[in-house]
């Protein structure tokens, strides 16, 4: 009897030990899912299922900066500061370069298609004049730092944005890195 009420004690203390997880499991389910809620509506735009919360959380420190050409801080930044700090801040990489047509120069080339979070997207009169650049965020939306509104979420699909858009590119590290990775 008395090995019975041990097992049964043991037995309990795990299934208590294991509700106390699911509720904790729960309220950090429901923390992010209310995190990305809030971040979703003071972006205006649907993050993704999987959304980086860093990303989303630093820019969020940043939408509505001035625009200041070569700005580099909260005063007034502009678009290849801007995407040099988030590259710097939420991936820990180094760009090196400080303008968009030689961070255009150091990416890999993708198309329109294969786009995703963390890519760069790049504008301009054709694809040898690049003069602007943005971070791409999935669902078509883009984050950059805009001349005439500052730091904004804009889409591809808006008319100014198709008609200039000149291509697009991943940080050759990081295909450098998954190529090694696939060896």
């Amino acid at each position: 009897m008395k090995n019975l009420a041990i097992l049964l004690c043991f037995i309990c203390s795990g299934a208590f030990a294991q509700d106390k997880k699911d509720i904790r499991d729960s309220e950090e389910s429901f923390i992010v899912t209310y995190h990305k809620e809030y971040l979703a509506q003071e972006m205006g735009i649907r993050l993704p299922k999987n959304a980086n919360l860093m990303l989303f959380d630093t820019i969020d420190t940043w939408l509505g900066t001035p625009y200041q050409y070569a700005g580099n801080c909260t005063k007034g930044i502009d678009c290849s500061g801007f995407v040099t700090i988030l590259f710097n801040r939420v991936y820990g990489k180094n760009i090196g370069a400080r303008n968009s047509a030689d961070i255009y120069q150091q990416l890999e080339p993708i198309n329109k298609d294969e786009i995703k979070e963390g890519d760069l997207v790049f504008f301009g009169s054709s694809k040898r004049r690049i003069s602007h650049v943005g971070l791409y965020l999935g669902d078509s939306n883009f984050v950059h730092a805009s001349s005439s509104r500052g730091v904004i979420i804009s889409n591809l699909d808006e008319p100014y944005y198709k008609k200039r858009f000149a291509g697009a590119g991943r940080w050759m590290r990081d295909i450098a890195d998954s190529n090694e990775n696939d060896k």
